[in-house]
């Protein structure tokens, strides 16, 4: 449950290409229903917002998942992720996460230095704080999202093939990967969209397992705004739809109808 609430909160989720408009911008937002079928297990939100960092306009981020009805009973989820990142070249300057899931609690702020490779953790719970050092161009959870929506070749991908960043999530930085999987026209609450299909993958024993079946389709149009998100369980699956949106960049394209 709380792996696809987070995958939504990623996917839901600043280009370097100066001849395609950005897929996002201030004031884009949109929720996710996460789902059993027909039952309804909870929800996921991101905005864009803006903020001041270093003195100059930076994209805010902020996602949120929570488990609703009887589903908070008996596995309560209350997370939610923040992101400041540069406007121009994407660079994270601070993230917060406050996470509750089932009693699984973290209270942690992180603020990089992009200049020295290096990333201070504040640990409101432990009452820590700690520098790492990172990768050049290290992304947090929720900017890496932001950034491979606006990456240049995201629309270049052949079958098979990957884009592959760091990200720095729980106290060390990992390779994250998304893997293409396909394009495919999906059936959603707006009509028939087509979308490209992708599998996010990270390095074992992280937030994924290479393994792990989690799929995610996106709208294969400038938005590149996620549709749909599937985890494939030991029994049936769970998956989120997106229920609602406000504030896109771009027009949102349709084949048909409903």
């Amino acid at each position: 449950m709380k792996k696809i609430i987070l995958v939504a909160l990623l996917f839901i989720t600043v280009s370097f290409d100066t001849q395609k408009q950005p897929a996002f911008d201030v004031g884009e937002w949109f929720k996710f229903r996460i789902h059993y079928g027909l039952v309804t297990a909870g929800y996921a939100t991101v905005e864009v917002k803006e903020a001041v960092r270093n003195n100059k306009k930076v994209f805010h981020a902020v996602g949120k998942g929570y488990t609703t009805g009887m589903t908070k009973f008996f596995f309560k989820v209350d997370d939610t992720y923040e992101s400041y990142f540069d406007k121009v070249t994407g660079k994270p300057f601070q993230f917060v996460r406050k996470i509750d899931e089932g009693g699984y609690t973290k209270n942690q702020e992180g603020f990089f230095n992009q200049d020295k490779n290096t990333i201070l953790v504040k640990d409101y719970k432990k009452k820590t704080e700690k520098t790492f050092t990172t990768s050049e161009n290290v992304q947090d959870i929720l900017s890496t999202f932001y950034y491979l929506r606006n990456h240049p070749n995201v629309d270049k991908l052949k079958v098979g093939e990957s884009i592959a960043i760091d990200m720095f999530f729980d106290d060390e930085s990992t390779k994250f990967k998304l893997k293409f999987i396909g394009r495919e026209d999906v059936k959603s609450k707006f009509g028939t969209v087509s979308c490209m299909i992708f599998r996010p993958l990270v390095q074992s024993g992280r937030v994924f397992k290479e393994e792990e079946s989690v799929t995610v389709w996106i709208t294969d149009d400038e938005n590149k705004l996620p549709i749909r998100i599937k985890a494939s369980l030991a029994v049936g699956s769970l998956k989120a739809d997106l229920e609602s949106f406000k504030g896109l960049n771009n027009p949102f394209m349709v084949k048909s109808k409903k």
